[in-house]
């Protein structure tokens, strides 16, 4: 029996142990985790949360792992999805999402996972959110996770990472929604950072999705000895989740390209109506400024400067000639002002012929 009051002096180290007897124990010591993990009964999960190049010694002296799996594990590099088989291990390099609402903007997390004979090792880097649901479940008393063996215990932790995949997806939906919003109220400079952004998100979903998608695939071959045909089957289930996300993510990056769409021609109309209005107030001055240029002109010999009423007499040419023009822009619809609001159509229902028709088509059936 172990002594599972021992504690690691790890602070990132989450461990659950469910013995041949049906006891469950937590926070293994190193030594422990060894022995329980050699014996080849019962099931052990370690969870290395904050995984780092200090975690290479119990990855690789306390379980025996493959130093290609570990250098995944511990290296800060950015590794694509995969599964590999290590003979007695089988080890797959996963992803999960972080989406951040202040920042609009979704990061990649990474997750080694490790599926020997009766335990599983679960690697990541940051504190996720699905493997921190898991914990609380077994935490709770419900440990039936690690009562079906390591293929499920596995398959349960990916499920988890795969479904906190979706939230954020939806996320993303409604936030392409209010992009679209302001957009056809302002198309200002803001909701085309905002698209970049949920484009750049859109991206770096697809870069989780796609290879991960493949994966899962090679999850249901029965090709792995680690994978029970049992559980090929809820991995195929996961498969078909990850290719729906997919599907998803990528409708989502057509819509993202058609709002980009719409933002550019809202934008190009608004530029357009601006330069309209202004070579309209352009043209409408044209022709004063050059009564005013004509005599604003210091000629001595102007006969029409000394009769009494010149003044007003071209003031009013200058108020006529704005007002024709004005009047040729409203009858060429140019402008808009004072026109009445055209309402919406609404189609004229007669129901007398209406009943006609009905008493007609009834007539013919029953004949």
């Amino acid at each position: 029996m172990y002594n599972y009051e021992l504690k690691d002096t790890r602070m990132g180290l989450t461990t659950f142990y469910l013995d041949a007897h049906g006891e469950l124990g937590r926070s293994l010591t190193i030594d422990q985790i060894e022995t329980a993990s050699r014996s080849g009964e019962g099931l052990l999960w370690v969870d290395i949360s904050e995984v780092s190049e200090d975690d290479r010694g119990l990855l690789e002296d306390t379980f025996g792992f493959h130093p290609l799996s570990v250098n995944a594990c511990v290296n800060d590099e950015v590794h694509a999805a995969t599964v590999q088989d290590f003979g007695q291990v089988l080890f797959t390099m996963l992803h999960g999402i972080d989406y951040s609402s202040e920042s609009e903007l979704v990061a990649v997390t990474e997750m080694g996972l490790h599926i020997g004979q009766n335990f599983v090792v679960s690697s990541h880097r940051q504190n996720l959110f699905s493997v921190a649901g898991l914990i609380r479940t077994l935490e709770n008393g419900d440990y039936r996770l690690l009562q079906q063996g390591p293929d499920f215990l596995g398959h349960a932790i990916m499920d988890a990472l795969v479904s906190n995949i979706r939230p954020t997806i939806e996320a993303m939906a409604d936030h392409a929604d209010s992009i679209e919003e302001i957009i056809f109220k302002n198309p200002d400079p803001t909701a085309l950072a905002a698209i970049l952004r949920l484009k750049r998100s859109i991206i770096r979903l697809r870069r989780v999705l796609d290879p991960q998608e493949e994966t899962m695939a090679k999850l249901t071959q029965n090709q792995f000895n680690q994978i029970t045909p049992e559980a090929s089957l809820a991995y195929l289930n996961l498969h078909q989740r990850v290719a729906t996300l997919l599907g998803i993510v990528n409708a989502l990056r057509e819509r993202s390209d058609t709002i980009l769409a719409i933002y550019l021609s809202a934008l190009s109309h608004q530029q357009n109506q601006t330069m309209r209005t202004l070579s309209i107030v352009a043209i409408i001055f044209m022709p004063l400024t050059l009564l005013a240029g004509i005599y604003g002109m210091n000629f001595q010999n102007m006969p029409e400067l000394k009769i009494r009423w010149a003044y007003y007499v071209v003031l009013g040419s200058m108020g006529a000639v704005a007002a024709i023009t004005i009047w040729w822009f409203w009858i060429r619809h140019w402008i808009g002002v004072g026109r009445r609001r055209v309402g919406r159509f609404m189609p004229h229902v007669d129901r007398e012929r209406l009943m006609s028709y009905a008493i007609h088509f009834g007539e013919r059936k029953r004949s």
